[in-house]
């Protein structure tokens, strides 16, 4: 049995003091890096809660329940931090990927102290698929807020919409790995695959012009 709490007071601590002494947008990456270790830590719970709730098997939550309860929890800071903070929309996406990065990160120390870590391999893994897919969403809810922030018209339905896709990346993810042979490593490989893709299509779009404004 580990105890996330624990875990979570380790890592946010020295998190905690550096924040004291950092300003502007990097006090606000690293704000939003602690927000995405507490979500990691109460999604824990809530996916627990609606298990028993349902009755259902870790197969079928992982699915159906993980991928809902663990897209929506992330986004609800962003959100708290759009609505409430009113930031520059250019500073949404920095936000994002700093909490997919804390949740990540929170995710794969739980997932260590509970499994060791002597499979390096597996570890490596791990970390460019299950890491991958959070920064994954970070990425997809951040731009995507950034873009229909913009647009006051599409606020609310590009963002039902953002968190509607990835919650679909998420549970294929799940499902994939929950699979055998070709499906698995398609799951593990398919994260880190779309970054890629994303990547070259930041490099590519200003040579093409494209604006996003």
């Amino acid at each position: 049995m580990i105890y996330i709490e624990n875990i979570f007071v380790c890592l946010a601590i020295p998190l905690a003091l550096c924040i004291l002494f950092i300003g502007g947008r990097t006090r606000i990456f690293m704000l939003f890096m602690m927000a995405g270790m507490s979500v990691c830590m109460l999604s824990a719970y809530v996916n627990s809660f609606f298990m028993g709730h349902y009755g259902v098997s870790a197969t079928v939550a992982v699915v159906e329940i993980t991928p809902v309860c663990e897209e929506v929890m992330k986004l609800l800071p962003l959100l708290f931090y759009v609505l409430i903070f009113e930031p520059k929309v250019r500073d949404l996406p920095e936000a994002a990927v700093a909490l997919a990065v804390g949740f990540a990160t929170f995710e794969n120390v739980c997932y260590l102290t509970e499994n060791g870590a002597e499979n390096l391999m597996f570890l490596l893994i791990r970390g460019l698929s299950a890491g991958a897919l959070h920064i994954l969403c970070g990425i997809l809810i951040g731009f995507g807020l950034s873009y229909v922030f913009r647009r006051r018209w599409l606020a609310f339905t590009g963002t039902v919409g953002l968190l509607g896709a990835c919650i679909v990346f998420h549970a294929t993810y799940n499902l994939l790995i929950s699979g055998d042979g070709a499906w698995r490593t398609a799951g593990y490989l398919f994260p880190s695959v779309l970054i890629g893709l994303l990547f070259a299509g930041k490099l590519l779009l200003p040579r093409f012009k494209i604006m996003f404004a």
